[in-house]
C-alpha cells in the first residue's frame, strides 16, 4: 500500500490548482483570438467581414452571369422557368444578406488604410465601395419591381413567399427592366475595377491590402 504524506497531497493539490489557473488562461487567450478573428481591427478585416465580401462577390457574378444567359432562353428550354426562379430567389437572399453586411459595416470600422496609400485612392476606394453598394441595392430591388410588377409574389426556393409590395402597376416592369440592366452591367464595371486596383496593390505595390481581404495578412513572412 503506497502511503502519500501530507506535503504531497498539497503538491498534488496545488499542481491541479495551477493546471486548472493555466486551462482557464487559455481558454481565456483562445477566446480573444476567435474575437479577434470575428471582428475587425485596425490591420486586418475579421473573418466575417472577409466571407461577407467574398459571399457577396460570388453572388453578384453568379447572377450577372445567370441572368446574361437566361434573357436567350426560348419557351421550351429547359430551364425557361427555372433559371429565373432561382435569380429570383438568389436575389431575395442576396437582398438579406446585404442588410447583415451593412449593420456589420456599422459595428466594426474598417481597418486603417496601409500607410503606402497615396490620398486620392484612398478617397476613390471609399468611393468605390459606396457606389459598390448603391448600385448593388439598386439592383435587388429594380429586379425585385420586375418580378412582382404584375402583383405576384416571389418564392424563395418554397421556402417562403415574398409579396409584391405594390400591386399591379402598368408599364413598371419595363421601367425596372430598363433600370435593371444597366445598373447590373455598372457593377460589373466597377467591380473589375475594384479587383484591378487590388491586383495593383498587390503585385506592383507589394501591400497588404489583397491578403487582408483574404484573411492571409499574417502568412506572408
Amino acid at each position: 500500500m503506497v502511503s502519500i504524506s501530507d506535503h504531497g497531497v498539497q503538491n498534488i493539490l496545488f499542481g491541479l490548482t495551477t493546471q486548472s489557473f493555466y486551462t482557464r488562461g487559455s481558454l481565456k487567450v483562445i477566446e480573444r483570438g476567435v474575437l479577434m478573428q470575428v471582428k475587425n481591427s485596425r490591420e486586418r478585416y475579421g473573418v466575417v467581414s472577409i466571407s461577407l465580401h467574398w459571399l457577396v462577390a460570388v453572388a453578384v457574378i453568379g447572377l450577372f452571369a445567370l441572368g446574361y444567359w437566361m434573357v436567350d432562353l426560348d419557351y421550351y428550354h429547359d430551364w425557361y422557368k427555372q433559371a429565373p426562379d432561382i435569380h429570383r430567389a438568389v436575389g431575395l437572399l442576396l437582398f438579406a444578406v446585404m442588410v447583415f453586411r451593412l449593420v456589420w459595416r456599422w459595428m466594426n470600422k474598417s481597418p486603417v488604410p496601409m500607410p503606402n496609400h497615396l490620398k486620392a485612392e484612398v478617397i476613390a476606394a471609399h468611393v468605390a465601395h459606396g457606389l459598390l453598394y448603391l448600385l448593388i441595392y439598386v439592383a435587388m430591388i429594380s429586379g425585385y419591381l420586375i418580378s412582382t410588377a404584375d402583383g405576384s409574389s416571389i418564392s424563395v426556393f418554397g421556402w417562403f413567399d415574398v409579396p409584391s409590395a405594390t400591386g399591379r402597376i402598368k408599364g413598371m416592369e419595363d421601367t425596372a427592366g430598363d433600370i435593371h440592366y444597366w445598373v447590373t452591367w455598372s457593377i460589373i464595371v466597377l467591380a473589375g475595377i475594384h479587383a484591378l486596383g487590388a491586383l495593383k496593390h498587390h503585385f506592383l505595390d507589394k501591400d497588404d491590402t489583397l491578403r487582408r481581404m483574404l484573411g492571409t495578412m499574417g502568412r506572408k513572412r
